[in-house]
């Protein structure tokens, strides 16, 4: 077996695994649409002796927010193997080759969408975010209120929208950056509909991807800087109301307090985990970070186990400087550890997806107490979010 990036040539035979693995048919408009943005150089397969594919994954480099910080992050998407070659280890040895390829390319971390949780848990991945999804009857809806700004409706002004979505998503932690081939390809698909908040002013400051079909509407995306643009979003959504008879907002942040506003708030909601990250680069990722400096120099000696990703395991001695700078080497021979956990924990408890306090508790970061507690101050209070999908 031979790994390997693929070459522009090879783009249908990707595709036609895609299609059996996923069980869909590519229409040839956007079959021809998607080769025009193929990158072979991202895209790695495992062929057989006489050269046939037979599995194959992509990587998406993009930036994403952490701690109000740009981290190089590199997705992984379209993970598919052949019937005839499963069961063969041929996505491990894609994914071990993959965290490599990341790691001498700088990138910090690693996400992903997964088919199974309990599958990509093996390689030190672990689910970081999820969101809430809400059914709401139009007679439930936020109260329509007279706001100073103006809604304008079908806005596909790609920098309007950009600007928009980043002042939103530097407030969580793993929110992708978008290119703006991102915005065309995925994003703004032909039938979504757009609604754009601007302030008296003219700065824009939310906005709505959205469709109407089948008496509902459905919010994509509902992204608002502050709460004059929200109560003047949801006034446009309530106009529809002679249109429309529920609202389902697809994807809100976890920590959403939709319902403490509501009138009535026994509405349907629903919690969904979705994307799973992984450190790529221990020590480049500790660094790249902010933490909450306590006046005074902290440090910490902690073991941490990767067998996929042997460069980041072993003892590691952790500083973070009295306002909140981070330094991080391998510790000394002599060192004994202060506290133990895997790459899965350490991934999760810097995104802030759960605290240091919690996870100790669950079992997940052993050692000493007081490490914990000092570490649980350190580790800055965020929210994860992710509405990209890849």
């Amino acid at each position: 077996m031979e790994i390997r990036t693929l070459k522009s040539e090879e783009f249908d035979a990707m595709i036609e695994l895609g299609q059996y693995a996923f069980q869909y048919r590519m229409p040839a408009d956007k079959k021809e649409q998607a080769r025009k943005r193929f990158k072979p150089e991202n895209t790695w397969g495992i062929f057989d002796e006489e050269g046939r594919l037979g599995a194959k994954l992509g990587l998406l480099l993009a930036d994403v927010f952490v701690n109000g910080r740009k981290i190089p992050m590199a997705g992984i998407g379209g993970v598919a193997t052949w019937p005839e070659y499963r069961r063969q280890g041929l996505v491990k040895q894609l994914l071990t080759h993959s965290l490599q390829v990341m790691n001498e390319s700088g990138r910090l971390i690693s996400m992903l969408h997964p088919f199974s949780f309990p599958f990509y848990r093996k390689f030190g991945w672990e689910m970081f975010s999820e969101y809430k999804k809400y059914v709401i009857p139009t007679e439930k809806l936020p109260a329509k209120l007279l706001t100073k700004g103006t809604v304008r409706r079908n806005i596909r002004d790609i920098p309007v929208l950009n600007r928009v979505y980043e002042d939103y998503a530097i407030r969580f932690n793993g929110m992708m950056l978008r290119s703006e081939e991102r915005w065309k390809s995925s994003i703004l698909e032909d039938e979504d509909q757009t609604a754009v908040y601007y302030s008296p002013s003219g700065d824009p400051e939310g906005y709505l991807l959205y469709k109407v079909e089948k008496n509902e509407f459905l919010v994509e995306e509902f992204i608002c800087l502050n709460e004059e643009a929200k109560a003047a979003l949801w006034t446009f959504i309530g106009n529809h109301d002679s249109m429309v008879t529920q609202v389902v907002l697809n994807q809100m942040p976890a920590n959403d307090g939709l319902t403490y506003t509501l009138a009535d708030p026994r509405i349907t909601q629903e919690i969904i985990p979705y994307g799973m990250t992984r450190i790529v680069n221990l020590p480049g990722f500790i660094e790249a970070l902010d933490y909450e400096g306590s006046g005074e120099v902290e440090s910490w000696t902690i073991q941490v186990s990767d067998p996929y990703a042997p460069w980041n395991e072993g003892t590691w001695h952790w500083k973070i400087s009295p306002l909140g700078e981070a330094k991080i080497k391998p510790a000394e021979q002599e060192e004994e550890a202060q506290l133990q956990c895997d790459i899965q924990t350490l991934t999760t408890l810097l995104l802030g997806y759960k605290r240091p306090a919690e996870l100790r508790k669950m079992g997940r970061l052993t050692g000493e107490s007081e490490a914990v507690t000092r570490l649980e101050y350190a580790i800055p209070l965020e929210q994860t979010f992710l509405l990209d999908h890849f």
